[in-house]
């Protein structure tokens, strides 16, 4: 497996990090593999960017920061403004289209996806947006098991909320499916 370098970019209260961590513990917990996740966010409880860096390899990682991510993915317009830029030579660029609109990027592979509408349209609450980006990711990259996501899912998401971020990480694996062919 190469080594997949990933920032997760947005505001606080969007799930960024949250989604980061659900992924990181994917890796190691269900698909041996190792990982480092780490966080940055501003003073602000909601509404202040986020950052959240994951590596994930089938070896030692050395160094817990990201500086040139494989993947990228923004979901406003103030992270993409402040992280397009350190993408990596033919890396992913994976955008909201709703909340980003994206300057042309030459050497990399700009995924302009309707995450938030659809998430809007199919369920009508916002708040398993992050689990249909991340949905979207897995599809995207291949690079864990969606089931792999739900178990973890499973032992951080109340009871109560579990069907309903099946059905968003179903909504994203669908939604990358569509546009990875494209």
């Amino acid at each position: 497996m190469e080594r997949c370098r990933m920032v997760f970019s947005g505001s606080g209260g969007q799930g960024v990090i949250t989604a980061a961590i659900i992924l990181a513990e994917a890796a190691v917990l269900y698909e041996n593999l190792t990982a480092i996740q780490s966080q940055a966010y501003g003073p602000e409880a909601r509404g202040g960017a986020t950052r959240s860096d994951v590596i994930i390899s089938d070896t030692t990682i050395n160094y817990p920061k990201v500086v040139q991510p494989n993947v990228l993915v923004c979901l406003t317009q103030e992270a993409y403004n402040k992280f397009y830029t350190i993408i990596r030579p033919g890396g992913m660029l994976i955008t909201d289209s709703r909340f980003v609109k994206t300057q042309r990027k030459a050497d990399a592979k700009q995924m302009e996806l309707p995450i938030y509408a659809t998430v809007m349209e199919e369920i009508g609450k916002p708040i398993v947006f992050n689990i249909c980006m991340l949905g979207t990711l897995l599809a995207l990259t291949e690079l864990i098991q969606p089931e792999s996501v739900m178990k973890v899912i499973k032992t951080r998401i109340p009871k109560d909320f579990l069907q309903l971020n099946r059905k968003a990480l179903d909504i994203g694996l669908n939604l990358g499916k569509a546009h990875k062919t494209q």
